[in-house]
């Protein structure tokens, strides 16, 4: 259970299932932040039964935000949900900065914003000075200090690399404020170890509470083979039914049907993670009349590469949109 560091605040509780890192939307014509579209893709998202969301990702572009930008998409993340009846759905905010100070700083702007936990990859600016003793330092300073319940998010390509092993994330977990890990390195063995150690949320038991989360959709019922809590999968935001049902299915012992269309799934994630983030953009914009582009120097897909990608998508979209 997460210590909080003195926040008096009931945390809505991380449920096992599917989360997505939510897209930040613009305005195409002055890259201004899109705050009506942000709200309806989140009550969309909930209203498709997602249990969770993630603002300020890689997926988010948080790296083209300003902190009142940052903070401002979180607020009206956390607002839309509300206001649509989808309190139980947790709203955690990418906080990572490259020192301890920046990082905690973010947290805290996160907890103000609304966000009720925090994901966080590994500082890696100075990268050959990252050894493990540096990044235990980091983690830990920055749970000590959060306000915010962390969870550490393992994704070495964008990290120049940095990939932690499950030694290392089972004896960093031991933090009363680090509550989970993202596992977007797609190592189901790492998870699984961390996962059987830690004793982690699932399907069918509460566990520790801990939360191992697989971080693709192509990978979303491995990671309830593999003892995971759930995935916070970028593809959640153009598949979310589809994923749901990958879960929900596995979680009730249909195994063939959810490896049939864990199948599916997979192949419609493939298209979208080769096309990142302009092209899931496009794919919303294709699926649910709206999603623009991304900022600059971020390119905008061509009409026939749009067209092209949407040819690949119609077998999951056919999938997603009978559910």
């Amino acid at each position: 259970m997460a210590h909080t560091n003195g926040s008096t605040k009931s945390l809505t509780p991380l449920r096992p299932g599917i989360y997505a890192p939510t897209m930040t939307f613009f305005d195409p014509d002055t890259e201004d932040l899109d705050i009506p579209t942000i709200k309806k893709h989140a009550v969309r998202l909930a209203k498709a039964g997602l249990v969770g969301l993630v603002t300020m990702g890689s997926n988010g572009e948080a790296v083209h935000l300003s902190r009142d930008e940052k903070t401002a998409v979180t607020r009206a993340t956390r607002e839309a949900l509300d206001e649509a009846g989808f309190s139980d759905v947790a709203v955690i905010c990418g906080a990572s900065e490259q020192s301890i100070r920046g990082t905690i700083e973010l947290c805290k702007e996160g907890k103000a914003a609304g966000a009720e936990y925090a994901l966080l990859v590994p500082p890696s600016y100075y990268r050959t000075a990252m050894d493990e003793s540096r990044l235990e330092e980091y983690f830990t300073a920055v749970a000590d200090k959060s306000p915010l319940p962390l969870i550490l998010y393992n994704y070495p390509g964008a990290v120049a690399g940095i990939d932690m092993d499950s030694d290392f994330i089972i004896k960093i977990s031991q933090h009363p404020n680090i509550v989970g890990t993202k596992f977007t390195c797609g190592n189901t063995g790492k998870l699984t170890r961390v996962a059987s150690t830690i004793d982690a949320v699932t399907h069918h038991k509460q566990g520790s509470g801990y939360m191992a989360f697989g971080g693709m959709a192509d990978f979303t019922a491995q990671t309830a083979c593999s003892g995971g809590s759930g995935i916070i999968a970028g593809g959640a935001n153009v598949l979310p039914k589809t994923c749901v049902k990958v879960w929900n299915l596995w979680g009730e012992g249909k195994y063939d049907e959810a490896m049939k269309l864990q199948a599916i799934l997979s192949r419609g994630d493939w298209v979208l993670t080769k096309a990142a983030i302009p092209g899931t953009k496009q794919a919303i914009q294709l699926g649910y009349g709206y999603g623009g582009y991304p900022r600059k120097p971020l390119r905008r897909m061509s009409e026939k590469e749009v067209q092209a990608m949407g040819e690949k998508l119609q077998e999951v979209m056919k999938v997603e949109k009978s559910l």
